[in-house]
């Protein structure tokens, strides 16, 4: 341990994320994890460290922190409101968090869960193999005022970079398998599911998501002869009501509504970030088309450090310098104000 940050004022969904607790679904466990992973990755890109290191997920508010020592952070995720003793802060970069300096994070102006990374990361515990909140499990609890977290030791040191981040905080098209009761819906149900825009619910939280569409939902008679079975985060189940959820990172292990279909792993981050009201689609691909989209999701996490820059450059690190327009309103001088 390096250090320790403490809480001084902890928004309301507050916990400490990594990527899950893989291999438990057999006794009842659902991965859980960060709600968005590929915010973990932009982090630690950031910060050149290992994207299984934990974060604070901050779902739609984030605190008040100290830290007894000099630290790296790394701000990713949801566009939240950041100062460092009044100061403001990028967000999608790194920066350096002096020893008693006030970090404050608002609310988010833009997606739903941001993420407040640390050189050497959170070190609390690990249970059952993770430092995740699983909130549904038992496993770990909401972060309150007053909690003191650990911090790793960090063999990193630079800050002042700042990353692109993939577009994924205003809805968008989501990608989706057909799965074992797709073919219980009429063609024309699933015609109009395509054909609709849904909207994000207020109500949703790390389990799923509500879809909210006008006209009529999207029921289907084969829906009364499922049984309960194993359902994963990206499923799209479908209540009496004929509307349909998004399962999301922390959702149950078994279900018996049935799923029209299930989410590319990789688009999922669309559906968590998005905020109430935001306009979301779906629409249907090959296995081999998902399978391409997920190869070329994970070459783009491996290769986020070489998307990380500074947020100030260096004239003589830019071999691009004459694409640049770096003198603009000039005037001669003489000028009449």
């Amino acid at each position: 341990m390096t250090g320790t940050v403490t809480i001084s004022k902890a928004g309301p969904g507050l916990s400490l994320q990594d990527m899950g607790r893989p291999g438990y679904l057999v006794h009842g466990v659902s991965r859980g994890g960060a709600a968005d992973p590929l915010a973990l990755a932009e982090g630690a890109a950031l910060l050149s460290q290992s994207p299984d290191a934990a974060a604070l997920e901050m779902a739609g508010m984030g605190g008040e922190f100290t830290a007894d020592r000099d630290l790296r952070i790394a701000l990713t995720g949801a566009d939240m409101r950041a100062t460092m003793d009044g100061a403001p802060l990028v967000s999608n970069a790194s920066h350096s968090w002096p020893e008693g300096s006030v970090l404050s994070i608002g609310a988010a102006r833009l997606g739903t869960y941001g993420y407040l990374h640390v050189g050497g990361g959170f070190v609390t515990p690990k249970r059952l193999g993770s430092r995740s909140a699983h909130l549904g499990a038992g496993l770990g609890t909401l972060l309150d005022d007053g909690e003191t977290l650990p911090v790793g030791t960090d063999a990193g040191k630079t800050t002042g970079q700042v990353l692109t981040p993939d577009p994924r905080f205003d809805g968008g098209a989501l990608r989706v398998l057909p799965s074992l009761q797709t073919d219980f819906f009429p063609a024309d149900v699933l015609e109009r599911f395509e054909a609709t825009e849904f909207h994000r619910d207020i109500r949703g939280n790390r389990m799923g998501a509500r879809m909210n569409s006008d006209g009529p939902g999207f029921l289907t008679d084969g829906g009364l002869s499922v049984l309960s079975e194993v359902i994963v985060p990206g499923d799209i189940q479908v209540t009496g009501d004929g509307t349909p959820f998004v399962l999301l990172a922390e959702c149950q292990t078994t279900g018996g509504y049935p799923r029209i279909g299930t989410v590319l792993p990789c688009d999922l981050p669309k559906v968590a970030q998005a905020q109430p009201g935001a306009g979301l689609r779906f629409h249907f691909v090959t296995l081999e088309q998902a399978i391409e989209a997920e190869t070329r999701a994970r070459d783009a996490v491996k290769g986020l450090r070489s998307k990380v820059h500074p947020l100030i450059r260096d004239p003589r690190d830019m071999p691009d310098l004459l694409s640049y327009q770096l003198i603009s309103g000039a005037i001669a001088g003489n000028e009449e104000i």
